[in-house]
């Protein structure tokens, strides 16, 4: 049987303006137990903030996480999935474009989800590492 997005997606991700400072983003992240945050202006989707990017494109490079907005950490140019759209299609696109999360967007390209590497480990091998890796609650 054909397993949709919808299925194995985090709903209602977590969103925040492209003027948020990257140190409150960090704090979500760490306070919500998650990896990325979409960024949003309004509800047009603008881009995805991994835990990854806060270090690599601001703590790397010696921005203040104070000063420094989402919007220069984010990721814009951005894959994305529908939330009908079949489960092999996320493998694919994730592969094609070597993205570990991937917005799930509806017809008027709203975010409505998120899916992620570890999502879909998960679903389709909960044996491998990965798979248990991300079903496991991390030590706080």
């Amino acid at each position: 049987m054909t397993q949709q997005v919808s299925e194995l997606m985090t709903s209602a991700p977590v969103t925040v303006e492209p003027q948020t400072s990257v140190a409150t983003v960090a704090r979500m992240m760490r306070d919500e137990d998650i990896g990325a945050v979409l960024v949003t202006e309004g509800e047009r989707l603008r881009g995805l903030v991994s835990d990854r990017d806060l270090v690599v494109r601001t703590v790397a490079e010696g921005g203040d996480p104070n000063r420094t907005t989402v919007a220069d950490a984010c990721s814009d140019d951005l894959v994305t999935v529908g939330p009908d759209d079949d489960v092999r299609r996320a493998v694919e696109l994730m592969r094609e474009h070597s993205v570990r999360r991937m917005p799930v967007v509806d017809e008027e390209q709203h975010a409505v989800g998120i899916v992620s590497l570890g999502d879909l480990a998960i679903e389709r091998d909960p044996e491998s590492a990965l798979g248990d890796i991300s079903s496991t609650k991390p030590n706080k």
